[in-house]
């Protein structure tokens, strides 16, 4: 529609008229910010913890009960557990400073030989040792969207801790803080207490289940929690978000549509199968009576059915005139499924960050094509990994460290760098090799230019530098006590295992 300014101009240039007044019906309105009939209307501005209030229990009860009920979400939720923490839990390389700067090696030590007492029973329930509650903890946070678990501290009563540093943690599903509870007067949402810049203060808990319980009726039903002693591993998709929500949200209709779909074919297949033929009847043969019925009669003159089950080479020799068998196509199972299938599960590992060779066990392609997406996807487990270490096990760590030490079970040293005492490396999965040879030989020569340590490929692969050193001293150790020489040893010059009684006293001296 032209203004009064259009309408002048196009007096004088009517071309240039016309343009104006198409450029400004184009500046006022992004295409996909104009509604039509054929767009919907998206452009309602919620705020972050308005929408989570609303939809996130109902979310994570969806993704539970895919959880339970699907194969294929089980399976997804399995990969990213198992890619992000793994089968031995994230690794912790204590790495606390002399005030010269250089590694404390003694008390490193130490403090790796207290963990891993303390992983044995980490837990307040005694039942899981560390890597099992992180695993729980982190298939938790991807289901539901959050986790939550309390720091307990010191002599609590009826709590035995599970080693000699007073330190449990208690591990909480979302549903024991509650996003129904709101107090504006107290900055109290969603079971958070924040201060005026938005910081967590404080966690209210219910005291037991409440989906045992029942619904809570007063405040005196919740405890308060300090945030210092909470930890609060959740997915946040917007700024000023407190609660998290199920990394599943975005794909949870498809995958419901997906398990529909392929409920419904599994049972027309099975239908399929139990169909074989059927008797057809052809009134213009010559001799067909439609009067009679040639089939036997019961003592009611009723039709006996006759015995025409299919069997391997079976031949039919007693139909009635004007029958044949008709052969029933069901067009089952559907030829189409697979490629559709694929298509779809394409999909749902891109909206969950899962591998779809992994969630769909489709391992075909090239090594490069299975390098490049193992690549790829090895960022987002990265990524997912990072989120966890920052909001559960460092803090955790760091927990730990203070612990002993107040206690008096390993104090710190005093030679110890102040604030470096709780310091740490993390060691998480390595990115498998698809190609062993390949991987190996490209490490060696990183390696041998220069450009990679020795250290960084033992950390790459998972490994810990200071207890392979170990394993390798004592392993030659032992080789050479018994009169071993292995290829191994640089000092053997490519000897390989022999027997003592052919080893050479001069080779034998060297084994070390």
């Amino acid at each position: 529609m032209m203004n009064i300014i259009d309408r002048m101009l196009a007096v004088f240039d009517p071309e240039a008229g016309v343009r104006r007044a198409q450029a400004r019906q184009v500046l006022a309105h992004y295409e996909a910010a104009k509604p039509s009939r054929l767009r919907k209307d998206r452009n309602r501005n919620h705020a972050p913890n308005s929408l989570v209030e609303r939809s996130s229990s109902a979310l994570r009860n969806h993704a539970r009960f895919l959880e339970r009920n699907h194969d294929i979400t089980r399976g997804v939720l399995r990969t990213l557990v198992n890619n992000v923490v793994g089968p031995g839990g994230l690794g912790i390389e204590p790495q606390p400073l002399r005030r010269d700067g250089s590694l404390h090696v003694e008390y490193a030590k130490a403090l790796r030989q207290l963990r891993r007492q303390w992983c044995k029973r980490p837990e307040v329930t005694a039942k899981m040792h560390w890597a099992q509650t992180e695993r729980m903890a982190a298939y938790t946070w991807l289901r539901d969207g959050e986790v939550f678990a309390q720091m307990v501290m010191g002599n609590v009563p009826g709590l035995v801790h599970g080693s000699s540093v007073p330190l449990s943690l208690e591990v909480l599903e979302p549903d024991f803080v509650p996003l129904e509870y709101s107090d504006l007067s107290r900055k109290i949402r969603q079971g958070i207490q924040v201060n005026d810049w938005g910081r967590a203060v404080a966690y209210h808990v219910f005291r037991r289940d409440p989906r045992e319980a029942g619904a809570w009726i007063a405040p005196s039903d919740l405890k308060s929690i300090p945030a210092a002693n909470m930890l609060h591993v959740s997915t946040l998709d917007r700024l000023h978000q407190l609660r998290g929500v199920s990394e599943f949200a975005s794909v949870l209709t498809r995958v419901e549509d997906l398990k529909d779909y392929e409920e419904s074919e599994r049972i027309a297949a099975k239908i399929a199968a139990s169909m074989a033929a059927y008797v057809k009847r052809n009134p213009g043969v010559e001799g067909f009576d439609s009067s009679s019925d040639l089939r036997d009669k019961d003592a009611q003159g009723r039709p006996i059915p006759r015995n025409l089950r299919m069997q391997p080479g079976m031949i039919f020799d007693d139909l009635a005139v004007g029958e044949e068998i008709g052969m029933i196509d069901t067009k089952r199972p559907n030829p189409n499924l697979v490629a559709w299938r694929a298509g779809q599960l394409k999909a749902y590992a891109a909206g969950v960050g899962a591998s779809y060779s992994s969630i769909s066990k489709d391992y075909g392609g090239s090594y490069a094509a299975m390098r490049q997406e193992l690549v790829e996807q090895w960022v987002h487990y990265a990524v997912l990994a990072d989120d966890f270490v920052g909001q559960f096990s460092i803090p955790v760590w760091e927990r730990f460290v203070s612990m002993a030490h107040l206690s008096g079970v390993l104090r710190i040293p005093d030679d110890v760098m102040p604030g470096t005492e709780a310091d740490c490396l993390v060691v998480g999965q390595a990115m498998p090799w698809i190609d062993p040879l390949k991987e190996a030989t490209a490490w060696e020569k990183l390696v041998q230019a220069g450009f990679a340590s020795e250290v960084e490929v033992i950390r790459r692969r998972g490994g810990s530098p200071d207890e392979l050193l170990a394993q390798i001293k004592q392993w030659r150790e032992q080789a050479a006590a018994n009169g071993l020489v292995f290829a191994s040893n640089a000092a053997t010059s490519g000897k390989v295992a022999v027997d003592p009684a052919q080893l050479s006293s001069e080779a034998t001296d060297t084994t070390v």
